[in-house]
């Protein structure tokens, strides 16, 4: 018996060490996921023959499916299952519907358009982001900037609040603040709480070269993770 108590005690005390000389970072393993369960769609604005804004050599559909990426990836580390509506340089259309043929650009893009929200009612996620650029004829204007549709989900508005809080707050270049719109059809079809991310102005030369960096990539989609775990933990507590 004595020996079986001592055994006992040996195995405690190994089993203490290893948890006290696990990093902060590891022990993490041990805990829930902080997005664990919560299905998120993320679109890459634009895609293929539809580039989107530009300026010079750089240009929005490039840009938006970057940032994705590193949204899609970090997102995953969190536990989130996540869906992408499109992962090459093509549109969604070539990429789900590939023998789909059109007459025109402009219908191909308004197809395009109801794909993706095809997609996202067909996935039945929890949240909606939808990531963009932006380009005005200005150069002086800046800045990135979450959009919610005046009339869709309610708890849009609380999203789009949440992750411009952490842009601004990580970022620190922009004081904008998140807008409610009524203009973009995404937004207004998707009936999960939905987001537009504009990341920023490619005609400004600044945040251009900004845009084009991956470590800014990186800090743009780390801030959008935060708004959307911010989110989450105010929506789900």
């Amino acid at each position: 018996m004595k020996r079986w108590i001592a055994l006992g005690v040996i195995l405690l005390a190994c089993l203490g060490l290893v948890f006290y000389e696990t990093s902060a970072s590891d022990r993490s393993f041990f805990l829930p996921e902080p997005l664990g369960g919560v299905k998120i769609v993320i679109d890459a604005g634009h895609g293929g023959i539809d580039g989107g804004a530009s300026s010079g050599e750089v240009v929005e559909k490039d840009i938006t499916l970057a940032i994705a990426e590193k949204v899609q990836k970090q997102l995953k580390r969190l536990g989130a299952e996540v869906v992408m509506t499109r992962t090459t340089d093509g549109d969604v259309i070539e990429e789900h519907a590939p023998s789909e043929e059109f007459g025109t650009l402009r219908e191909r893009k308004k197809q395009d358009i109801f794909l993706r929200a095809d997609l996202v009612k067909s996935n039945k996620p929890d949240i909606f982001l939808t990531i963009h650029a932006n380009a005005i004829p200005e150069e002086k204007w800046r800045g990135a900037q979450v959009f919610y549709h005046k009339d869709g989900h309610p708890n849009s508005e609380l999203l789009a609040k949440s992750i411009q809080s952490t842009i601004k707050e990580s970022l620190q270049n922009t004081d904008r603040e998140a807008l409610a719109i009524k203009q973009i059809y995404l937004l207004k079809k998707t009936e999960v709480p939905s987001v537009l991310i504009e990341t920023g102005f490619l005609s400004n030369n600044e945040e251009r070269q900004l845009l084009s960096s991956k470590d800014y990539q990186e800090k743009m989609a780390t801030a959008i993770v935060d708004g959307v775990e911010g989110y989450v933990s105010l929506e789900f507590e």
